[in-house]
């Protein structure tokens, strides 16, 4: 199963020239991976002109950030996940850490969830504690939301899923911590326990567990070789395309 690097660019860059030079710079520098599957997550109003951008080589896929939780009606300024796919998205990220902070409930990730994989896309599944308590209560809350969010969903959908450790105390400028490899295996290996309990060993081999939380060229080494995932969800890094093609190649060489 291939690697996977996950590109979050937010609400940047501001013009879509600057979009397509950050996506082409990238996409030459996919076209050397053999381990690595790219996938881009621009803004929404990016999406389309980039899919052509990639549609000759098909090396990057394109993702969302966010979807909407209903699949049509009166609800302005959202949109659906039938819509990002008739764009050219494959990808949507769900969960993360920034929607919550602004009301997102794990009732909500479960819809969209289902209404992802219905629509064909694959979920980037966003879960992270807020704090890392000395009593290892993190380990519930870590628990309980991946199997809330994942509630419904069956194991035919496995390959599709994606999971991503996105601890919150580890996420942004205003981190308290960057996270070390050593608690980093730590929880991808609790993760991977969860998805064997719930999907049986099997089913639960085909679902990718990245991190996501901080990563830069700097550290992407270290937590690639010794975190036990199967890649990164990036965010600040990705819009300086040298320093997210170096992530993109550290990951292509992992031992």
């Amino acid at each position: 199963m291939k690697k996977i690097v996950i590109a979050n660019w937010k609400m940047n860059p501001q013009s879509l020239r600057d979009a397509e030079d950050i996506f082409k710079n990238v996409k030459k520098q996919s076209l050397k991976l053999k381990k690595v599957k790219t996938v881009i997550c621009p803004p929404y109003v990016y999406i389309e002109r980039l899919r052509k951008l990639s549609e000759k080589n098909n090396t990057i896929f394109l993702g969302a950030q966010d979807c909407f939780h209903k699949e049509f009606g009166a609800w302005t300024g959202k949109i659906s996940p039938k819509m990002l796919r008739n764009i050219g998205a494959d990808f949507v990220i769900l969960g993360h850490s920034e929607l919550k902070n602004l009301g997102e409930t794990q009732n909500d990730i479960n819809i969209k969830v289902k209404l992802a994989l219905k629509n064909k896309l694959s979920p980037v599944i966003c879960i992270g504690e807020e704090v890392r308590d000395n009593e290892g209560k993190y380990f519930s809350v870590i628990e309980e939301q991946l199997l809330s969010i994942l509630k419904g969903v069956g194991s035919q959908f496995s390959e599709k899923l994606i999971i991503v450790y996105e601890p919150v105390w580890s996420v942004g400028k205003g981190a308290k911590k960057i996270i070390s490899s050593e608690e980093l295996v730590q929880i991808s290996i609790f993760i991977k326990k969860l998805l064997v309990d719930k999907y049986g060993i099997e089913k639960s081999k085909k679902i990718s567990i990245l991190y996501g939380g901080s990563v830069n060229h700097v550290n992407a080494e270290d937590l690639i070789q010794k975190g036990c995932v199967d890649g990164f969800l990036i965010g600040r890094d990705s819009l300086v395309y040298k320093n997210f093609n170096s992530i993109l190649s550290i990951v292509e060489n992992k031992n």
